[in-house]
């Protein structure tokens, strides 16, 4: 069975990958405001990160920053104990 540090790493660098896909939306849709998801993804994303339509309206969905914090917390506090 995995260890929880291990599967809170896996967590961590899942949260980590969706905010760098979450940064290159932001900074495509900011130079195209105009230009529909779909065609982002298919433009900017893919190529980078072949992702399908479906999760990255999960990634976007998704509190990235919020999810970081609590995992840090966490880590401070098993560091703290």
């Amino acid at each position: 069975m995995k260890s929880q540090k291990r599967i809170d790493g896996v967590q961590i660098n899942k949260l980590l990958r969706y905010k760098l896909i979450k940064e290159l939306y932001q900074k495509s849709i900011q130079e195209h405001p105009y230009t529909p998801t779909t065609k982002i993804l298919e433009i900017y994303i893919f190529p980078v990160y072949p992702i399908s339509r479906t999760t990255l309206y999960e990634i976007l969905c998704t509190p990235v920053t919020k999810l970081l914090a609590e995992y840090e917390a966490k880590k401070q506090n098993e560091s703290n104990s």
